[in-house]
């Protein structure tokens, strides 16, 4: 049996860990690595690609600004977040703001010392993108659509780091990069959807806040749709393997997302649609693997 010191001590560390969500981190970290061994340096050897220091300090450092960059904006969003997810804040409310704030500033401090090994121009990509971040849960945030696309180019830009690594510069590494960005910016609309009653208390200025739900599902709408392009170049215009079914399922989804859209009306509802489009975006994380599995096997056998 845990001790009452012991399990108020494991109790932090899982506190720490949904402040910094960890598992979101993991799933960036799987994504950065996949991407580099299937899509940007496909004919490098997967040992070169895994035991690669400069690529393995610059993957480290991304996942230490985002965990940095998920305290930061759990700090500014304490009180909506007791409001929308009263449960996790709960649990979140065991690290002291004190605490956060000081794991904060020495996390962003780690990375650009990490950064320093790799080169002069990581240390400057990094301070900007810890910038970046700063501005974007202090005040962009709370401006409605333009704060949803920060959120989404935020969330690319790891991605962005390990691509001018590797300068690979070709077109369907764009097109990638374009249909992960629509998910986001998607997924982040819903999400205001789903936390209206904090935004309220907070007053944050989103889009269904300012100008009703309607609005808002009509842009998430158009979004879905111009998702649909990107999705249709890749299946069309490029080789990518058995990948292909991923997207095929995908543009389902996206068809069924919207009826449930549209006949969502409960904050319930709405985090449903949220963790459906998380879970495209994850899926589609694992299944880069499909884009050839000549690869695995050329590597691994």
């Amino acid at each position: 049996m845990l001790s009452r010191k012991n399990k108020l001590i494991l109790l932090k560390l899982l506190s720490l860990f949904s402040v910094v969500r960890g598992y979101n981190i993991l799933v960036i970290v799987i994504a950065q690595y996949l991407t580099s061994i299937f899509i940007l340096a496909p004919h490098v050897p997967i040992s070169h690609i895994l035991f690669d220091t400069k690529l393995f300090v610059l993957i480290l450092a991304s996942s230490i600004v985002i965990a940095s960059g998920y305290i930061i904006n759990n700090f500014y969003d304490r009180e909506k977040d007791l409001i929308n997810r009263p449960q996790k804040s709960m649990l979140d409310r065991l690290v002291s703001q004190r605490t956060k704030l000081t794991g904060y500033f020495v996390l962003n401090f780690l990375s650009v010392v990490l950064a320093s090994y790799v080169s002069f121009r990581a240390v400057l990509f990094f301070s900007i993108y810890i910038f970046g971040i700063w501005i974007y849960s202090h005040k962009l945030k709370k401006i409605p659509l333009f704060g949803n696309i920060i959120a989404a180019l935020l969330s690319i830009i790891p991605f962005f780091a390990v691509f001018v690594y590797y300068k690979n510069f070709d077109h369907v590494i764009f097109v990638h990069a374009s249909y992960l960005f629509l998910l986001l910016v998607i997924r982040e609309m819903v999400k205001d959807l789903s936390t209206i009653k904090g935004d309220l208390a907070q007053d944050y200025h989103t889009l269904p806040i300012l100008y009703g739900e309607k609005v808002s599902k009509r842009v998430i709408t158009i979004l879905v749709l111009a998702c649909i392009l990107p999705t249709y170049l890749l299946l069309t215009q490029y080789d990518i393997g058995y990948m292909g079914i991923y997207f095929n399922i995908v543009l389902s989804l996206l068809f069924f997302f919207l009826v449930g859209l549209w006949l969502s009306k409960a904050q319930k509802h709405y985090l449903w649609l949220h963790n459906a489009m998380k879970f495209i975006i994850v899926s589609g994380v694992f299944n880069i693997v499909l884009i050839d599995i000549e690869v695995i096997l050329r590597k691994f056998l």
